[in-house]
């Protein structure tokens, strides 16, 4: 006997923390596709096989979990997960998700009391953070060490309304934006140490992707 596959086809239809982080991820690694027979998908991205189960659930599917692994081999394993719904397909439509959106997409219209998740879904996505050490010449050479965050996009306009409104939200007072193989926003110590609190203030949610939650306070045990 067949299997039934399930999903919540209201999923976003209603703002939940959930919704509003899965959105954040779909705006970052989501896919759109309409086949030549008309049916509609959507695809959720990662080379962190957690996430992936961790947003099938919030989307309460039992769909199978596909992993490819590249033929290069610097290239890490990705693990997909997708949808056919056309009604899903839809509902993104009116939330701004378009197909093929990577250079064009701009920041969805998200109340104020789900953005903090919005942006944690975004940056498992599209964020990045980073433990380095460098040389403190003026004090004897000595090894010092530094945390920065950020986000990287095709898009140019969604990284400078992130910015803005990150600026008026999470109490980030600086930030650069520039071009290096797509548009990166750089965050220093001060404004990652921000960021960090922004994202991950609600301590009861189970949506984000632990590995960069760890680098964070992997910062706060050795500085």
């Amino acid at each position: 006997m067949p299997i039934y596959k399930t999903k919540n086809e209201n999923f976003f239809k209603k703002w939940t923390p959930e919704m509003a982080y899965v959105l954040g991820f779909f705006t970052a690694d989501g896919n759109m596709i309409k086949n030549k027979r008309g049916a509609h998908f959507i695809e959720f991205q990662s080379t962190d096989k957690e996430i992936i189960y961790k947003i099938r659930n919030a989307l309460q599917s039992n769909l199978i979990i596909g992993e490819y692994q590249s033929r290069h081999k610097n290239h890490s394993k990705r693990y997909r997960l997708q949808i056919g719904s056309k009604k899903i397909f839809n509902d993104l439509i009116k939330l701004g998700m378009t197909p093929s959106k990577s250079l064009t997409i701009k920041l969805p219209t998200v109340p104020e009391k789900y953005f903090h998740h919005f942006v944690r879904g975004y940056f498992d996505g599209d964020g990045n953070v980073t433990i380095s050490k460098y040389i403190r010449a003026n004090r004897n050479n000595r090894r010092s060490t530094t945390i920065v965050s950020g986000f990287t996009s095709g898009s140019e306009k969604i990284l400078k309304e992130l910015h803005n409104k990150l600026k008026r939200l999470a109490d980030i007072l600086g930030g650069t934006l520039y071009y290096h193989l797509g548009y990166r926003l750089f965050f220093s110590v001060n404004d990652s140490l921000a960021l960090y609190k922004f994202l991950y203030q609600e301590t009861d949610s189970k949506l984000y992707l632990s590995r960069k939650k760890k680098i964070f306070e992997k910062y706060f045990r050795i500085r």
